[in-house]
């Protein structure tokens, strides 16, 4: 966002704080600052330093979610808080589990129980989002997922694709929850739903999301050998410049198969992408690098059979 716009939003956000006579003045004033931070370039997803957005986002978020109790319905501040603390979630609390479990598990515990809350924040944010245009749709994606999901239009893809991602990330953290694991039908459901209007969106994003759900057990649905088809057609769409498909097939399939030639094959290869490549998901390439050399730190824990390939 360019400076210019940065500081007028400062200046009008100043102005709330100290007060307004008029309830309609202060809505289409806060309507104006949530329009300039929901728009234009996404200055954290270009960054090449994760601790300063790591630092950042949490100002940020809460300065949306105060924004938004003034208008509860805008679009823009929804979607954008579903998809800030699905990642903020990911990136900066849960990821950081793995690398600290055998030293501190009640650290570790902490963590992915923080990284779950944050999940079902940002699920109830998107959830929101697609109500404004299908009302009851939250209750009907638990009853009748199929044909609540195909209620979406291809116009509603950001707000669809966070939604589930947040929403299969909570079921993630939360494994050993029931509750959490009856919603698992309506996030394939939206999956489905979004590779049937786009696969391509965001160069496979959906494909990638596939991967971890075909890599749940065949007794709840799932199939490495659909995981990986989601994957070489992931890989295809980003034309291998996005790390991502290779980190999530590695860390779900090849270690829940105990495939250890795959998963350093496919760690190695996303630790050979160049983050400048793709300059718009460079914060992305470089996190999940860090997680792909965690992975392989821990690799004799993940698989039974010590013996390297």
């Amino acid at each position: 966002m360019p400076r210019a716009r940065r500081l007028a939003s400062l200046l009008v956000i100043a102005l709330l704080l100290a007060g307004a006579t008029s309830c309609s003045i202060r809505k289409m004033a806060v309507n104006s600052v949530a329009n300039s931070l929901t728009s234009g370039p996404d200055v954290f997803g270009t960054d090449d330093d994760p601790e300063l957005v790591r630092d950042a986002l949490p100002f940020g978020l809460k300065t949306m979610e105060s924004l938004l109790e003034v208008v509860p319905r805008h679009r823009g501040l929804l979607l954008t808080l579903c998809k800030g603390f699905a990642e903020y979630g990911y990136a900066f609390v849960e990821a950081e589990a793995p690398a600290i479990e055998a030293t501190d598990y009640a650290r570790a515990t902490a963590l992915r129980e923080r990284a779950l809350k944050l999940y079902l924040r940002a699920t109830g944010y998107g959830l929101r989002g697609l109500e404004l245009d299908h009302r009851g749709i939250s209750k009907r994606l638990k009853i009748m997922p199929d044909s609540a999901a195909r209620e979406i239009r291809k116009s509603e893809l950001p707000m669809l694709y966070w939604t589930a991602a947040a929403w299969g990330s909570a079921i993630n953290a939360g494994k050993d929850r029931a509750s959490l694991l009856a919603d698992l039908g309506a996030v394939r459901a939206l999956m489905q739903r979004g590779l049937a209007l786009d696969e391509t969106y965001e160069n496979g994003a959906f494909h990638e999301a596939m991967i971890l759900l075909e890599s749940l057990p065949e007794a709840m649905g799932g199939s490495p050998k659909r995981a990986r088809a989601h994957f070489e057609r992931a890989v295809q769409l980003s034309k291998g410049v996005k790390a991502s498909p290779y980190v999530t097939l590695a860390s779900s399939v090849s270690v829940m198969t105990q495939n250890r030639a795959e998963f350093r094959e496919l760690l190695e290869k996303a630790l050979a992408i160049d983050p400048d490549k793709d300059p718009a998901h460079r914060l992305e390439t470089i996190i999940l690098q860090r997680q792909a050399r965690s992975l392989i730190q821990r690799e004799d824990d993940l698989f039974i059979d010590s013996a390297k390939p």
